[in-house]
Formats: structure tokens, C-alpha cells, sequence
């Protein structure tokens, strides 16, 4: 799913036209598409061993429609970014993209995106800014309209291997890990977030508003919403079981995104496929 459409909830101050253009100069390449033109339809899927690659795309001019089941669900502006969900999460395109007049765009594929952030990982906040903005919008109509099962366990809460984050943050991060029992709250809905959490043992649960929207499993992440935007946190957190988690600070974990493609790559792949489910349990 595109999450270029500038709804209220998704424009981030994280957001600049010119470091995204920067971004894709490098990377990509530019293409033209005539009005009415079909860029990506729904429910295509990459096939790399026959040259089909995943692409996501900078609007240089134009306008572009986000198409599903037949209803234009946003619409691209000068400077939007789109078609990023397939391109990181490799899961099949869930809305078409047409060009809404004549356009042109700059065209990045799922590899040269991978290598364009190995010389700008920092990129990777952008992505995660628009992300945002979507998430904290969706996580509260979730907790409106349902509640998870406790086999719910989230299928992508393995952000990145917990022994490898260890790795990553030690130096930068100076809070050890923490333990906590069964029950108790980790952190609370409304609190000013100051650290995000990376579960090594145990499972945790995800509530907004007294309502389960995720669990969480070792090498998941949480409270990274709050750190992105420095805001206050949208859901709570406790322990189902008991576990240990590892806490990262701000600085630590801007600095990681910021240094370390790998990690900025989990992360993002890891917030695009929790997108991709809690987005389609609203359907």
C-alpha cells in the first residue's frame, strides 16, 4: 500500500521533498507515464527471476490515483512518495497506481533501494515518519472495532535478531536490559515516550483503550512511534509473560538508523508489514 496520499495523519515534520529527491537521484532512475497510464496495478507481485522488480516511486510532477476495488482511496501530489509497502515488504501491491495527468516520476526498485540506503540509511526515518502517521491512525480503529486472540501473535514482530540488536546498541545505549514479571505494565498510554523497547524474551501485549491490537514476540519492537515524532505514547504495554526487553534511548536509536543500514532496513521492513496486517484486519 502506498502511504503517499496526504491525509491529516500522515504527513510527518520528518518529511522534506529535497532529502527524498536527493534519495532517488542517486538511486534511481526517471520514467514518463502518460495520463491514465496504469504505473503498478493491484495485487501484483514482484518476479525477479523474470526481470520484475518491485519499484517505489518519487513524484517529480503530476498528479498520481491510488486505486482500490475500483475507488481512488488518495491521491499523490508533486514531491509524494508511493508504492514503498511492496517495495520493502516484497507482499503483493494492495492498490493500483494511475498517473491522474501526465507525470514523471523517479523509479526505485527493491535492490537499488536496499543500496541507496547503505550510503543514506538516514533516508529510513523519512519512510518510517510517513508510517507514522497511518499506524497511530489505524492502532485506534483497531481498539474501536476488535480485540486479538491470545495465538494472535503478531507475524511481524521479529524486527531484527535480539542478540543482534544487543550487538548494535551496545556502546551506544547505556541502560541495560530490563526484567519484568507477568503483568506489569512496561510502559502506559500517554506517557511522553523517552525510549523504545526491543522484547529479547517473553511476549508482550499491545493495548490502546483497554483493547488488545498486537503482541509482540523476542526481536519485536515497540514504543518507537513516540521516539520517531517525540510524542506522547498512543498504546500501552505489559508483560503477558515474563520477560526481558532491551531499552533504547532517543539518541542511541536515531543514531542506529542513521549508521547502520541493516538496522534501519529491520526496522522499516518490520513497520511496513505491521502496517500491511493491522491495515488489513480493519477490512
Amino acid at each position: 500500500m502506498a502511504t503517499a496520499t496526504r491525509g491529516k495523519g500522515d504527513v510527518s515534520v520528518l518529511y522534506s521533498p529535497a532529502v527524498a529527491l536527493d534519495f532517488f537521484k542517486v538511486a534511481g532512475k526517471k520514467e514518463n507515464f502518460a495520463q491514465g497510464k496504469v504505473i503498478f496495478a493491484e495485487h501484483d507481485k514482484a518476479r525477479p527471476y523474470l526481470f520484475m522488480r518491485d519499484k517505489m516511486y518519487l513524484l517529480l510532477d503530476g498528479e498520481v490515483d491510488l486505486v482500490a476495488g475500483r475507488k481512488v482511496i488518495g491521491t499523490v501530489a508533486k514531491g509524494g512518495i508511493f508504492g514503498e509497502m511492496a517495495s520493502i515488504t516484497g507482499a503483493p501491491r494492495t492498490a493500483s497506481a494511475v498517473a491522474k495527468s501526465a507525470c514523471r516520476v523517479i523509479a526505485v526498485d527493491d535492490k537499488q533501494f536496499r543500496a541507496g540506503l547503505e550510503k543514506q540509511p538516514a533516508f529510513a526515518l523519512m519512510l518510517m515518519s510517513m508510517m507514522v502517521g497511518r499506524l497511530r491512525e489505524t492502532i485506534a480503529k483497531l481498539a474501536e472495532r476488535t480485540r486479538i486472540g491470545k495465538d494472535a501473535i503478531l507475524e511481524a514482530s521479529a524486527a531484527v535478531d535480539p542478540k543482534r540488536l544487543a550487538e548494535l546498541a551496545e556502546g551506544l545505549a547505556s541502560d541495560p536490559p530490563e526484567h519484568y514479571d507477568r503483568g506489569r505494565n512496561i510502559v502506559e498510554e500517554g506517557q511522553t515516550g523517552l525510549r523504545m523497547y526491543a522484547v529479547l524474551e517473553g511476549i508482550v501485549t499491545v493495548s490502546v483503550g483497554g483493547s488488545a491490537v498486537e503482541r509482540l514476540g523476542p526481536g519485536g519492537v515497540f514504543g518507537e512511534l513516540a521516539l520517531l515524532e517525540k510524542s506522547q505514547r498512543l498504546a500501552s504495554v505489559h508483560a503477558e509473560t515474563d520477560c526481558e526487553v532491551l531499552p533504547i534511548n532517543r539518541t542511541a536509536f536515531l543514531l542506529l538508523v542513521k549508521t547502520n543500514s541493516e538496522f534501519a532496513a529491520s526496522l522499516l521492513g518490520t513497520l511496513a508489514e505491521r502496517l500491511r496486517i493491522l491495515t488489513a484486519r480493519l477490512k
